[in-house]
């Protein structure tokens, strides 16, 4: 069974949300975790919650990581933190995977420079997946790489289609590149070169997408540069609280009688909208699997992202990864 470390001071909800999605993991999943903070806030928090520790490692630190602050301290001021003190574990061999719901920059930055990337791969794309009417699909970049070459995208799209294959175990991923047009001449000179890059790379590349249609679900695999994924995903955030919304709206009052006919459906539709349940994003190209967990992250969504944790290592996504990524030839910095 895989090793989880967990950054248990990471997130609003922490560390009493962390320490019941944890505790929740090693009982239904059998996880081995281990929790990075304060041992004796989390030991404290666990008595005081009748939350039991067992299976739970403990690897001390006092410090946590502020959001508020630089991301580059992760690797100076902030080495010391909850955050940094578990990546550091990851380099080192003590576990198989990482769960933060901390500040996304400094997870970014410290993936990159001490858990490192896969070789050959410049970038680290945060890739969460997102709910269609078909199913999900995963947004790389969505909002570490404000600036792209189209290597870059051609790299995000193989790591996005092993990841849907070896973990959500979609056979043969569709492929679709964010464009302003279905026209393979439609976009920036970044949108024409990947589209070429693409259609040479032997990906069930399906060709350029709208915007309109990410929801439709008909690509599974979304590639494009983190300024406009991270657009894309705050949209989807932002309309997935409104629909849940409005749907409170439509079946209040008289329209109660109606919502219990459709309550299956109501819970169904609420449920494929919920962050939660995939528990968070995956940082694409990072040598062992790295998750970030929603900053508001409850008991829930952690357990979910110690899971997905375990989906990745047992998918074994990172060595698919270095096996079958395109290196380009041209070095992208």
């Amino acid at each position: 069974m895989a090793k989880i470390i967990v950054d248990a001071f990471g997130g609003d909800n922490a560390p009493l949300e962390v320490i019941k999605g944890c505790a929740r993991a090693v009982k239904e999943l059998g996880s081995q975790i281990i929790l990075t903070g304060s041992e004796k806030k989390i030991k404290s928090c666990a008595d005081e919650n009748n939350i039991s520790l067992d299976g739970i490692e403990i690897v001390h630190t006092d410090d946590v990581f502020d959001i508020h602050d630089e991301p580059s301290n992760i690797m100076k001021s902030g080495k010391n933190t909850s955050m940094a003190v578990g990546m550091n574990l990851l380099s080192d061999g003590k576990g198989d995977a990482f769960v933060s719901a901390g500040s996304t920059g400094a997870l970014v930055m410290g993936a990159t420079f001490i858990v490192k990337r896969i070789k050959g791969i410049k970038r680290i794309a945060p890739s969460p997946i997102l709910p269609a009417d078909k199913g999900s699909f995963i947004l790389l970049d969505a909002g570490a790489n404000t600036e792209c070459r189209p290597e870059m995208l051609l790299q995000f799209a193989v790591m996005g289609s092993a990841y849907m294959e070896k973990v959500m175990g979609i056979k043969n991923p569709s492929v679709g590149l964010l464009n302003i047009g279905a026209e393979e001449t439609k976009g920036r000179e970044l949108e024409i070169q990947s589209y070429k890059l693409l259609s040479e790379s032997g990906l069930n590349f399906s060709g350029n997408i709208e915007a309109r249609d990410i929801p439709k679900g008909e690509c599974q695999v979304v590639v494009t540069d983190g300024f406009t994924g991270n657009i894309v995903l705050k949209l989807y955030e932002g309309m997935g609280s409104f629909f849940s919304k409005k749907m409170k709206w439509l079946y209040s009052g008289i329209g109660a009688v109606g919502a219990l006919f459709s309550l299956g459906k109501i819970k169904a539709f609420r449920a494929q909208m919920d962050y939660r349940e995939t528990g968070g994003s995956v940082l694409m190209g990072v040598r062992k699997p790295v998750i970030k967990a929603h900053g508001s992250s409850d008991a829930k969504a952690f357990f979910n992202a110690v899971r997905q944790a375990q989906k990745c290592v047992d998918g074994r996504i990172t060595e698919t990864i270095e096996k079958y990524v395109n290196i380009p030839k041209r070095d992208v910095d």
